[in-house]
């Protein structure tokens, strides 16, 4: 047995020599050669510097967060080879111009929703920010990144030559219905009535008669407070009510049938974006993916809280639309949604495909998930 000790501690005691001796006769290695593979990345990207203007204040939940969270991001999972600098609203240059400012070069991104660019780029933009009727968010997500998504949202810049990449950075939870200084129980409530509201669903009521306008954010509260417009909606219940609509219109209706999930998005000059480095570039996208996530996550958890206080303490009337409405909202939403692919063969490209999906991840929505009842039941 001792025998047996003494070999291996031999064994032992050669193999530890010959690796002492081996390493000692190699020739040195260099500092980047030793160094380890991410400093070596690091070492090698080019440090970017994104200055960012926002569509939306930081204040606002979700929607102005979501830029916060990726300058405090990015730098640390990139090694600071990413910077981002943020502007707020008009502090850089006017929302409505930030499109053709990434796209000339002028700055290097910008973060906001495509219907803001409606005009220049279709109508089409706005299904890339909110679907009346349309999907939820972890089905919208699906559709984004596994189905045809994001190609569609990519071709609606290239199409018109737009010299931008982009990447979906945040979704929020559903929006209210709208803010009213009156009940609203038939269709014919809305024949004349003025209102702000956004986008496709905004098209919707209109065909209802509503006398629809689109106003800034900024400009909500004193339209309804100087009776210039009747109702409006703009955002969750949290949003919303940091914007004061519960001081001058009392009726907050609900479910947000117009945007089930709204959809904001990051756009990058792509001459930028072709200059980072393979991994800058999935570090983007990657953080662009928890952004999203992130500003859903946050928006869900806020909003019964808010709902809550408005009725406990600001004397607010959570309203929900009976399945009439809904039935009359949804006929006119469809008929937009004919008479717009009509004039517009992208268009009905990307509500053919949208719905494609939509009827094959029928089954598993229907199947996979508990019935939701309504409120108070």
């Amino acid at each position: 047995m001792k025998n047996r000790f003494r070999s291996l501690f031999v064994i032992g005691l050669c193999i530890f020599l010959a690796g002492f001796f081996l390493n000692a006769c190699a020739p040195e290695q260099s500092a980047e050669k030793a160094a380890d593979p991410a400093e070596k990345v690091a070492k090698t990207d080019d440090t970017v510097l994104l200055k960012i203007p926002l569509a939306y204040p930081t204040a606002l939940p979700g929607l102005g967060t979501v830029g916060i969270y990726l300058q405090e991001k990015v730098p640390l999972v990139s090694g600071n080879t990413i910077q981002i600098k943020l502007y707020e609203p008009k502090k850089l240059l006017p929302p409505f111009e930030m499109l053709d400012a990434v796209s000339n070069g002028k700055v290097e991104g910008c973060i906001a929703v495509s219907g803001y660019w409606s005009g220049k780029t279709g109508n089409v933009a706005n299904f890339f920010t909110a679907v009346p009727f349309g999907p939820e968010a972890p089905e919208f997500l699906a559709w984004a990144y596994y189905g045809n998504g994001l190609k569609l949202w990519q071709e609606l810049y290239d199409r018109k030559n737009y010299n931008v990449k982009v990447l979906l950075c945040g979704i929020l939870s559903p929006e209210t219905s709208g803010w009213y200084k009156k009940e609203i129980k038939t269709v014919a409530g809305f024949k004349g009535l003025p209102i702000r509201f956004f986008g496709l669903g905004g098209q919707a009521l209109a065909k209802l008669g509503a006398s629809v306008q689109l106003l800034p954010g900024g400009e909500i509260f004193g339209a309804l407070e100087k009776n210039v417009i009747e109702g409006s909606e703009f955002s969750m219940p949290a949003v919303d009510t940091l914007l004061g609509f519960y001081k001058v219109a009392k009726f907050n209706y609900f479910p947000g049938w117009h945007q089930q999930s709204t959809f904001t998005e990051l756009l990058i000059n792509k001459d930028v974006w072709n200059k980072m480095s393979p991994t800058q570039q999935a570090i983007m996208e990657e953080m662009a993916k928890a952004g999203t996530i992130d500003s859903m996550a946050y928006s869900e958890s806020i909003q019964s809280k808010v709902m809550k206080t408005n009725v406990e303490k600001h004397g607010v009337k959570n309203m929900y639309w009976s399945d009439e409405m809904l039935a009359q909202f949804k006929k006119a939403w469809e008929e937009v949604a004919v008479e717009e692919s009509a004039k517009d063969p992208f268009f009905k490209k990307v509500n053919d495909d949208l719905n494609a999906f939509r009827t094959e991840y029928q089954l598993w929505k229907d199947y996979g998930f508990l019935p939701r009842p309504k409120p108070g039941k």
